[in-house]
C-alpha cells in the first residue's frame, strides 16, 4: 500500500497504485476499457452568475460515448478561492456514472502558479485517482513542463513512468503553434478548434510529427460561444491505451479546460493568457 499525499486536502491518504494491485474499479473498466473516443461537454451552469456578478461558478461536465451520456461531474471547490484565485484555484472533480453515482475517476488540481513560459517551479498539476475510501487507487498525473513558446505537459502513470507528451501541434521547429492543423482557422473546418496532440513520452522530436491521440477543444453553438464559457472537448485515445491511461487523459482534458479555457476575470491572468494565445497563435482559432 502506497501513501499518497494529497496537496488539496493537505493530508496523506492510503492510496493503492496499479503495481500494488490491478485496477479494481469495474465502472472505470466498463466505460473506458473498450472506448476509443469520448466527448466531454461543459454545461451552462452558472452562466448568469458569471456574466452579471463576475463570480466564477463551479464547473459541470457531461461525458458521452457514442452519443450516449455515461457520466457527469461537478467541481468541488471553495467559493472564496474561485473569487480570489480565479484561474488557479484548487478543486476536485469527481466523474460519476450516470444514475448510479459510482466513481469512475477523480481529478485533483492543487493551487499552483498560472501556466506560463520559462517557469522554473510551481508548475500546473493534476492528480487522477479512481475509487473511494479503502478502494482509492492512483491512476496517474499530468504535469506542466518548462517551455518557451508552446505549452507542454507530460502525462505519467501511477508509478511515475512517462506515458505521453501533450502539446498543441507545432511548426517552425516547434517554436510556434500550427494554427492550420485542423483546417482553415478563420472560416473553414478549423474554426474555433484548439487541438492538443499526444505523443509517446520517449519521442523527442514532436514538431509536425504523427500523433497517437488528441484532445480537441471544439466549438459549441454560436450563442454558447458568445455568451458563456461552456466548452466542449473530444478525446481521441491512443489505440494501445489501457482503461487506466484513458482515465488520466480524461483528467488531462478537464485540467486543460481549467488552465486555458475558463473565463478569467482578473487582469493579471487575462494579460498572461492573451500573451500566450496571441504569441502561440491559438487566439486566431
Amino acid at each position: 500500500m502506497t501513501t499518497f499525499t494529497s496537496s488539496y486536502f493537505g493530508k496523506g491518504v492510503q492510496c493503492q497504485t496499479m503495481a500494488d494491485r490491478g485496477c479494481n474499479n469495474r465502472t472505470l473498466q466498463a466505460h473506458l476499457g473498450g472506448c476509443q473516443k469520448m466527448d466531454i461537454r461543459q454545461t451552462r451552469r452558472g452562466w448568469f452568475q458569471e456574466m452579471c456578478l463576475g463570480c466564477e461558478a463551479r464547473t459541470e461536465f457531461k461525458y458521452f460515448v457514442d452519443g450516449h451520456q455515461v457520466a457527469h461531474s461537478l467541481e468541488s471547490s471553495n467559493c472564496c478561492c474561485r473569487i480570489c484565485c480565479n484561474g488557479i484555484h484548487p478543486f476536485e472533480m469527481q466523474v460519476q456514472e450516470l444514475n448510479t453515482q459510482a466513481n469512475i475517476l477523480t481529478l485533483e488540481r492543487p493551487l499552483r502558479c498560472h501556466a506560463s513560459s520559462c517557469k522554473c517551479c510551481c508548475y500546473q498539476q493534476g492528480i487522477v485517482t479512481t475509487g473511494t475510501g479503502l478502494e482509492l487507487q492512483l491512476l496517474g498525473s499530468i504535469q506542466e513542463r518548462c517551455y518557451i513558446c508552446v505549452p507542454e505537459f507530460h502525462i505519467y502513470d501511477s508509478q511515475g513512468n512517462g506515458l505521453y507528451r501533450l502539446h498543441p501541434p507545432t511548426c517552425c521547429c516547434g517554436l510556434f503553434v500550427n494554427v492550420c492543423a485542423e483546417g482553415n482557422p478563420c472560416c473553414g473546418r478549423g474554426c474555433c478548434k484548439v487541438p492538443f496532440h499526444l505523443f509517446p513520452y520517449h519521442q523527442i522530436n514532436t514538431d509536425n510529427a504523427h500523433h497517437v491521440g488528441k484532445i480537441l477543444k471544439k466549438p459549441k453553438s454560436l450563442w454558447t460561444e458568445l455568451f458563456t464559457d461552456a466548452n466542449a472537448f473530444e478525446v481521441d485515445f491512443p489505440t494501445d491505451a489501457t482503461a487506466e491511461h484513458k482515465g488520466v487523459l480524461v483528467g488531462a482534458a478537464i485540467l486543460l479546460n481549467a488552465i486555458f479555457f475558463e473565463e478569467k476575470h482578473n487582469e493579471g491572468q487575462e494579460a498572461e493568457e492573451d500573451a500566450f494565445l496571441n504569441f502561440g497563435g491559438i487566439g486566431t482559432y
